[in-house]
């Protein structure tokens, strides 16, 4: 049985498998195009249940277009709080200001349209014209990609553009005149819930299992094939969290660059001793009285990991070139990144 033959097969059983299988997520709930692509944003590198909580928190403060493209940057960076990438969410206000600046407040529904926005890749832009428009323009994630590979027994390597696109190809040459939308979801489905992408696929809750290749040989392990990780560079830092009473310093990250624009305690880079860390918290005049502790931890980004140890100061002064906030302004005001928010007491 070739490609085109198993993927045909498949695109007709996933609609019903679909129906009686699909997770009951609120992003599914309508097909409204800002909650298709909220949920799509902050779906990227991030694990469902994780996005739930802040995809509801998000929505009830900033409802629409028009709020998002008005909001104060600060504040969705807050709401962001922890999910990482926060180019995102700048990419989305970027977004929303276009949309209604470009196309009247309205979302496109054209896809050269929708994919010129930013941060809307190919991928994206295919998830929100299928499941809001119901157009036949695949949505080529990981879960689909992996899905092909076993299906087929695909060697070819999956983070080559070019096979990328050779793929989506394939797909969008057998997507149905309707019904388009459901046939994206159900492939996201079924990559995240049966061909599971850490561990074995449960094959036998797969509609495919009659006729996957990568089943029927027992080589699923096999697929698909993956670029190699380029490994990452490790950068120590050494963090102060200075409190003088219950107000601890703050200092803004450059606008450009990893993590940009957010806030953080200082650091700096290397590893200061002891004594080094009491006098560097003199030298911003913050006349440190002792060190309260002393803790290390690690903080991975896709390319660089962060060794960072950290220096809790108690301080006389609140000086320096600092923000300083206590305890209720950091829960309501300020977005720490997970990277320094794990050294608040």
């Amino acid at each position: 049985m070739d490609e085109q033959h198993r993927m045909g097969q498949l695109i007709q059983l996933l609609p019903d498998w679909f129906a009686a299988n699909a997770r009951d997520l609120p992003w599914r709930h309508d097909r409204e195009p800002y909650h298709v692509w909220l949920s799509e944003i902050m779906l990227q590198q991030t694990r469902v249940e994780a996005v739930k909580g802040y995809y509801a928190r998000f929505l009830a403060a900033v409802p629409n277009i028009p709020a998002l493209a008005a909001a104060d940057p600060e504040l969705l960076h807050k709401l962001w709080e922890g999910l990482g990438y926060y180019s995102r969410v700048r990419n989305l206000q970027k977004a929303a200001q276009v949309v209604m600046r470009s196309h009247s407040g309205v979302f496109p529904r054209d896809y050269g349209a929708v994919r010129a926005l930013p941060g809307i890749g190919d991928y994206t832009a295919g998830a929100i014209c299928s499941i809001c428009f119901d157009q036949p323009t695949p949505a080529v994630d990981g879960n689909v990609l992996r899905v092909m590979a076993r299906l087929n027994a695909d060697g070819r390597c999956v983070d080559d553009a070019a096979v990328k696109r050779a793929m989506g190809a394939t797909l969008a040459a057998l997507y149905p005149a309707a019904g388009a939308g459901t046939l994206t979801q159900a492939l996201m489905e079924l990559g995240a819930t049966v061909c599971l992408p850490n561990g074995a696929p449960l094959c036998g809750r797969c509609p495919a299992a009659a006729f996957c290749a990568a089943r029927e040989a027992d080589i699923w392990q096999c697929y698909p094939v993956r670029a190699e990780k380029r490994q990452r560079r490790a950068e120590k830092l050494t963090v102060f969290v200075c409190r003088v009473e219950g107000a601890l310093a703050l200092q803004k990250r450059p606008a450009s660059g990893l993590l940009a624009g957010l806030w953080e305690f200082p650091n700096l880079p290397g590893w200061l001793e002891p004594q080094e860390a009491l006098d560097q918290a003199a030298s911003w005049g913050l006349r440190p009285k002792g060190l309260e502790r002393q803790v290390e931890r690690k903080h991975i980004f896709t390319h660089v990991q962060w060794e960072m140890r950290c220096y809790y100061v108690n301080c006389s002064l609140q000086a320096g070139p600092f923000t300083w906030a206590d305890e209720s302004a950091l829960d309501g005001q300020y977005a720490l990144p997970t990277a320094f928010r794990m050294f608040r007491i």
